[in-house]
């Protein structure tokens, strides 16, 4: 190799390699601005009213309390709702449509998947206000929880798929070569190896819709007042924060930092548990 070519070779290296330091940096500086923003603004908001009162009205004080519960219910309900059915999806895309006659099917269900997974979060929002909300006559935290779920499917979707695909193919042969039904060999072996990337995949969808504001604004909306009625309006924090902002009274400004801080503080949790429990999977399949 000539001096002259292996010194282009080598500028180039270092141009590639200073532009993507640059665009780390770049990308990094946002993030940890964005973040410090909502921690400096978020933390001395804080205050046990927040957590023990209601969304109040102009003018007065109050918390955040029905906007919490109403946050909780309508995540739980959509990794309910969406969970078990992404499971069985991904499960049959690893497990049953690399058959011949199932091959189509299952192209046709992992193209439907990749569209859900890069759909605006507003599109789901309108589709189910179409599908549920226009047919109800009314918001309601259902309405809500069905929307989430949509965000949640293709999540899950992908990650019971990729998961269950690294299963080496042995466990399975070894399985069927004494005579257990597949439905056993997925649930007592694919399963069981696979469920930490699984759960991962669960909590990451979970962390996903708990910041999601679109989707509710068309479907659950808000609701100022303490209310279980899954049938009705429900408070949520994304469109508090989303309102709080927006308006021009300074109490509701720090009930919207406040409510951004508890939401960042709750995603970074839940990162953090679906870490450790890839972690704790791979220490134990080692």
């Amino acid at each position: 190799m000539s001096a002259s070519l292996y010194r282009k070779r080598r500028a180039k290296d270092v141009i590639a390699r200073v532009l993507a330091f640059a665009a780390t940096v770049f990308g990094l500086f946002w993030l940890v601005w964005i973040l410090w923003t909502t921690l400096s603004k978020g933390l001395g908001s804080l205050n046990l009213a927040l957590f023990t009162e209601m969304t109040p009205p102009p003018g007065d004080e109050g918390g955040l309390l029905n906007a919490f519960f109403g946050s909780a219910v309508m995540s739980l309900m959509g990794i309910l709702i969406g969970a078990p059915v992404g499971v069985l999806a991904g499960t049959f895309l690893a497990e049953y449509s690399q058959k011949t006659w199932m091959n189509r099917l299952g192209e046709t269900v992992r193209f439907v998947n990749d569209i859900l997974l890069s759909a605006p979060s507003i599109v789901l929002g309108l589709f189910v206000y179409t599908l549920v909300v226009a047919q109800m006559g009314h918001f309601s935290a259902l309405a809500g929880a069905i929307a989430l779920a949509f965000i949640v499917l293709p999540v899950v979707v992908r990650t019971t798929d990729e998961m269950l695909r690294l299963v080496p193919s042995q466990m399975r042969e070894a399985a069927l070569s004494l005579g257990v039904p597949q439905w056993k060999v997925i649930v007592q072996v694919l399963y069981r190896s696979s469920m930490p990337g699984i759960v991962t995949g669960i909590l990451l969808a979970l962390a996903r819709i708990s910041g999601e504001t679109a989707p509710l604004l068309f479907t659950a909306l808000n609701n100022q007042y303490w209310s279980s009625n899954i049938l009705a309006p429900m408070a949520n924090v994304p469109v508090v924060i989303f309102q709080y902002a927006m308006s021009p009274y300074e109490n509701w400004h720090t009930l919207a930092w406040a409510g951004a801080f508890i939401l960042t503080m709750f995603v970074l949790a839940v990162s953090i548990i679906a870490r450790l429990v890839v972690a704790r999977g791979r220490i134990s399949h080692d």
